[in-house]
């Protein structure tokens, strides 16, 4: 399988984003957001999930973070999708357990063409720093579609909120690799009995 990558920017009245992804990276990452701890959580994307992944965002944080993360999460998800193309022979679909000390989170993912979310992760708190942890949910919402995929995100156990955080991000990235893998089985083929996904 060449090289899949792509870039995306995105403008809007509230944010200008660009998203530069490899999807067949080392996991190197750069970031430039104003958001530390976003930034933190997206890095463990990029490790596990063996992607290299540029952000560069500008956004009304002056207002708060909402729209700067939804934002990077969408144009995150439009740059996957562009990068993978038409899905010839990748498994398509992807799974994680990921435990940090108490905390357990798994993340499954389907690149079905079809966006969907189930998200259910109970934060112990509101915020982590001055990140407001609702907002994980907005980019995942983000993400999933503009990716077009079907993504299930639970914490299955965790009583430290960057923990909880933590697994969560680093479960994404691990399901992303499986997902996004060659299937040598798969011979070029679009893994679907539709012929297309």
């Amino acid at each position: 399988m060449s090289e899949r990558s792509a870039e995306v920017t995105r403008n809007t009245k509230e944010t200008r984003i660009t998203v530069a992804v490899n999807l067949d990276g080392k996991g190197a990452s750069n970031f430039d957001t104003g958001l530390p701890f976003l930034e933190h959580m997206l890095e463990q994307v990029a490790r596990h999930g063996l992607i290299d992944l540029t952000i560069r965002a500008k956004g009304d944080l002056h207002i708060d973070a909402h729209h700067t993360v939804e934002d990077i999460g969408i144009a995150l998800g439009q740059a996957v999708a562009k990068a993978v193309g038409d899905k010839k022979g990748i498994r398509r679909y992807g799974h994680a357990y990921v435990p940090l000390d108490e905390a357990l989170s798994r993340v499954v993912i389907d690149f079905s063409g079809r966006p969907g979310l189930d998200y259910r992760v109970d934060f112990p708190r509101a915020r982590i720093s001055d990140f407001d942890v609702d907002l994980v949910h907005e980019f995942f919402q983000g993400f999933s579609n503009h990716a077009l995929v079907t993504l299930h995100v639970d914490c299955l156990k965790g009583k430290n909120a960057h923990h909880v955080a933590e697994t969560v991000f680093k479960a994404f990235g691990r399901a992303l690799r499986m997902a996004l893998e060659a299937d040598p089985r798969m011979g070029g083929v679009v893994p679907s009995t539709k012929g297309s996904l």
